[in-house]
This record gives structure tokens, sequence and C-alpha cells, in this order.
């Protein structure tokens, strides 16, 4: 008899108890998620053996993360005295150099960004004696050089490294409310559900524990944070950390549409056999515009308050991204030292980027979406925020 989604889901839990030697998952805000994403795992992805591998994989994972951090928190009553003063989150559509932005940012010794090393393994809370040689690090890396294995090419698409920093959407797989989910996977449900119906508040309470675990023995003057997820909830963003700086990128939607959906065809073709990059870009062609609407309502409901919100295009990143740090810095009114804009150019000059050729390419044509009605869908955003629109060849 085939496993049934309950029992699987059971299974999986068991596993990440198992693994873990704990089963305090703390509040139960992450149950409806992962029951909504293993039904549409079964209903709708359509995995291959390798698939269903990476899925259960990923699920254990941070079930068990999950597990270990609640478990540190009541050994250490440290971790929930820690607050979080006045971050800086980067946020806008995917593919609009969020990630370059916040490499960048991150060289700045006064920016503490979660690197990728402490949220895949942050038990036990990384410290300041050992975190630049902890053994966990060579562990991350050693699984992140596999990808490319499988992925020829994605590291140079997607750049990915132990010592880079780590975007929230990852944080949020613990609550199982994450567009990683979606990016990876053909779930449609769940990412209705996770645009339009999920409790937010909950996902970003457990990221505050997220940030109090990591800093509880390794401090920095402020947290730089980045998702572009944060796109869709900015209201529940500014509501748990009131006191933000939030720096939204802006980029021709048309244009990111078929750059995530490449990304997104590279992640789903190794773990599916039934793959359509027209399907991905369907899903995007809708996602996206409900993003600019959220964020322009944002604007419109006074989210954020005088001085709070920084805009930055991408166009003014490609023709100096150096400079554009520095407006940044003096927007926010924190002092660019001569020490961290040459740290800046050192990692830009080691890390070129996205490479072109590395990984299959789509067009816009190829996403099967209509350019006209499209364009006319995102003009309110795109007049608004002065966004020029880009070829699309």
């Amino acid at each position: 008899m085939p496993e049934t989604v309950a029992a699987r889901a059971e299974r999986l839990v068991a596993a990440a108890i198992e693994t873990a030697g704990a089963e305090d998952f703390g509040a139960d805000t992450w149950r409806e998620g992962l029951d909504l994403y293993l039904a549409d795992l079964e209903e709708h992805a359509r995995l291959n053996e390798i698939g269903v591998g990476v899925a259960e994989d990923g699920v254990v994972a941070d079930l068990t993360t999950r597990l270990r951090i609640e478990a540190w928190r009541k050994e250490h009553p440290v971790v929930a005295e820690q607050e979080i003063r006045r971050p800086i989150i980067i946020v806008g559509q995917p593919r609009t150099g969020t990630t370059i932005l916040l490499d960048l940012m991150a060289q700045d010794p006064a920016n503490r960004a979660p690197l990728s090393w402490e949220v895949e393994r942050p038990v036990p809370a990384p410290r300041t004696a050992s975190y630049d040689d902890d053994p966990r690090i060579a562990e991350c890396q050693a699984q992140f050089d596999l990808v490319d294995s499988f992925i020829p090419g994605f590291a140079a698409f997607h750049e990915l490294g132990a010592t880079l920093a780590q975007e929230d959407v990852r944080i949020f797989t613990g609550d199982f409310k994450s567009m990683q989910h979606s990016l990876q996977f053909e779930v449609p449900t769940y990412n209705h559900w996770l645009l339009h119906e999920a409790d937010m508040s909950a996902a970003y309470a457990y990221h505050r524990r997220f940030l109090q675990h990591l800093q509880s023995e390794h401090h920095g003057e402020r947290w730089l944070l980045k998702s572009p997820a944060h796109l869709w909830c900015l209201p529940d963003l500014m509501k748990e950390y009131p006191d933000a700086i939030v720096i939204q990128n802006h980029r021709d939607p048309l244009k990111v549409i078929a750059s995530i959906s490449a990304l997104g065809a590279s992640l789903r073709e190794m773990t599916t056999d039934h793959f359509e990059v027209t399907d991905l870009a369907r899903q995007y062609g809708e996602d996206i515009v409900l993003g600019l609407d959220r964020a322009l309502a944002a604007r419109a409901d006074g989210v954020f308050a005088t001085g709070r919100v920084i805009d930055v295009r991408y166009q003014d990143i490609r023709h100096d991204l150096i400079g554009a740090v520095a407006r940044i810095y003096d927007e926010i009114g924190i002092e660019l030292t001569a020490e961290a804009e040459a740290r800046m150019r050192a990692f830009l000059a080691a890390h070129p980027g996205d490479q072109g050729g590395s990984l299959k390419r789509y067009t816009f044509a190829d996403t099967g979406l209509v350019e006209g009605e499209l364009r006319e869908r995102v003009r309110a955003y795109q007049d608004h925020f002065d966004v020029e629109s880009e070829p699309l060849d």
C-alpha cells in the first residue's frame, strides 16, 4: 500500500526527532505549512528518485534545525535576552542585484550578515573565538561543492559558499513558510497558501528567534539581512522590526521573470522528469506582479516611516556598484570606512558574479507570456519607481 501523506509527515518528523535528540519544536506554526507542502509534492511535483530524496532530506534537515535551536534556547537563557536593533534589510524582486549588494555590504565588519554555514548548521551557537575556522565551515562547503556536480554551472549562475552571506528565505524554511519551496518544486497549492493565506507574523517571530540564536555568542554592530521574499509581506516585516532600514532594489519585472525562470529551471530539471519552463514562468508572471502591487500598497499605506526605505535601481548598480553602496550608506547615515570600501572592492574583484553561458538561459519569448499584457500590468510599478524597460532578447 502506498504511503499516505500523513504517514510520510510522521515518518519525517520522527526522523528529525531522532537526529536532533529532542522533541520540542516550540510553537506549532510549522505544521500547517509542512502538511500542505508534502501534499503538494505528492500531487503536483512529479518528483523523480533524486527529487524525492532532495525533498525529504530537506524536510528532515529543517525540522532538525528547529528542534536543536529550541533545545539550545532552553539550555541557554541568554538567547532570549538578545535584542535585534535597527537591522538593514535588502528586499526586491529576485534577480535584481540583491545578492551582490548583500555580499558587498557584508564585507563591512560593522555589518553582521548570517553566513551560509551558520544558517545550515546553527547549533551550537556560533562563537566569536572560532567564527572564522569553525569546522562546520568545511563541512558546509563540501556540501556546496557537490551542487555543481549535480547541476553543472549552477554556482557560476548563483554563487554558493559556506562563508558567503545567506538570505532569509533559507531561515523561513524552519517554519515551512518559504518561497524556496515553490522555486525548487512545483507546489502550486502551497505557493497560493504561502502568498495569500499563511500567517507570516509567525514566520517572522521564528526569524527573530533564529537571529537571537546566531548573535547570542557572536555579536555585530547591526544585522544585515536580505530576501526578495520580504517584498510580498512588508507589513509583517516592519511589524516585527519597526526600526529596520529597508533597501528595495528595482528592475524591469519582465526581465526578472525570464531570469528567475532560468534559476528555477536549473533546480527543477534535476528533481523531475516532467519540467516545462513555461509552467514556472506562468507562476512568476503572477507572483512577481503580486509582489510589486504589494510594494506599491506598502508605500501608499505608510508602512515605512520617513527615512526607513531606500530605493536602488538595477541600472545604477550595473553602472557603479560601489557608488551605489556609498549612496546607500549616506542615506542611512552610517560611515563607509576606507577599510570597508577596500574589502568590498577586493570581494568584487574576486567574485565577478553571474557568468554568461554558465547555465541554459531563457529569453522572455521562451516564457510563453504575452509581453504587452504583462508590461501593462507592471506599468504603475515602473512609473512610480522610474524603472526602465530592458531589451528582452
